[in-house]
């Protein structure tokens, strides 16, 4: 083989090699885009996520006060309808019927 044939296929297979390197960098930056926009929306949903739980946290708080204000008018209606019970079997010959 002549120098000159040599050296034209030196070329083309730099030029070639080139074109894959080319090829390689343009993927590279492909995927670096893909991971920084899945990064951001990991980001967003990691936000989104902590202001939700800190809504659970709060109505959690609000319901456990509630059932505690339901559970005293409860205890109350109980003291009472107890106190018109003893009151009522005062009274001669009436006793409440439990059924």
């Amino acid at each position: 083989m002549e120098k000159g044939n040599l050296e034209m296929i030196l070329e083309d297979i730099s030029g070639k090699f080139d074109l894959v390197l080319e090829g390689y960098a343009a993927l590279d930056r492909k995927l670096d885009n893909r991971f920084d926009l899945l990064n951001e929306k990991i980001e967003t949903n990691s936000f989104k996520i902590d202001v939700l739980n800190q809504k659970i946290d709060g109505v959690r708080t609000e319901l456990k006060a509630d059932i505690k204000t339901v559970e005293v008018k409860v205890d109350d209606v109980a003291a009472d309808l107890q106190a018109h019970r003893a009151d009522t079997e005062v009274h001669r010959g009436y006793r409440v019927r439990e059924d």
